[in-house]
């Protein structure tokens, strides 16, 4: 039992229990930026989202049924992940950008949100030029929620997206629920369909602003679309 009285032998072992916990950090940290853990998202049908109820957030607010707002001439739908958060405020831009092109194609822009608290949803306007609804039971996170916790913040990709909008100068806070992942979806009118469903896989997570105007653009409006039948 000499080799117990040996310092080098209890270095060695310090030595190797600081190497594997390296190790397992080092895997974790590996495995974290893959997308083997992420929760894959369940593609929403038409018939799902047509039935969801959402709010108007006026003093007197009105329930409706979602097929209201692109059964005539669909519609491109923001489902945001937290309306404090300076990235969805860096995304709500973004397709803002993208308004008049809409208007040009008469495709209205929307978005809602999961909660209303406080000023939220009014500090998240200026970034965002349309008309926005409370969706409370958050049909629009489905079928299937996903949610990221405190992976996002090992993510490269994640660290990307902060420095990305922080440069583009987006500010936020840290109000309310943010970890119930959002999207983005293009609806066609009547039908027609869901012609764009993105998900979003990581905070940060934007549509492809190509993408959403290209199925934007093969929107038919109601009484087009009627006429050609």
């Amino acid at each position: 039992m000499s080799f117990l009285q040996d310092p080098s032998f209890f270095t060695m072992g310090l030595w190797s229990i600081g190497a594997g916990a390296l190790g397992a950090a080092a895997l974790a940290l590996v495995l974290a930026n893959t997308d083997v853990f992420l929760s894959k998202p369940q593609k929403a049908a038409l018939e799902y989202l047509e039935d969801i109820d959402l709010k108007t957030l006026e003093k007197e607010p009105r329930t409706l049924k979602a097929k209201e707002l692109w059964e005539k001439n669909g519609a491109v739908i923001m489902a945001v992940r937290r309306p404090g958060c300076f990235l969805c405020r860096e995304e709500a831009a973004d397709l803002s950008s993208l308004k008049s092109m809409l208007d040009q194609l008469g495709v209205p822009l929307y978005a809602v949100v999961k909660e209303h608290i406080r000023t939220e949803v009014k500090d998240f306007q200026p970034y965002f030029k349309g008309e926005i609804f409370l969706d409370e039971k958050k049909k629009f996170y489905g079928p299937q929620r996903r949610k990221m916790m405190f992976m996002g913040f090992i993510r490269l990709g994640v660290w990307y997206n902060f420095f990305r909008a922080w440069n583009g100068g987006f500010s936020g806070n840290l109000e309310g629920e943010g970890f119930i992942l959002g999207g983005v979806f293009v609806v066609g009118s009547g039908k027609q369909g869901i012609l764009l469903e993105h998900r979003e896989k990581e905070f940060g997570d934007k549509v492809n602003l190509l993408s959403v105007l290209e199925a934007a653009k093969m929107i038919k409006p109601q009484t087009l679309a009627s006429e050609e039948k």
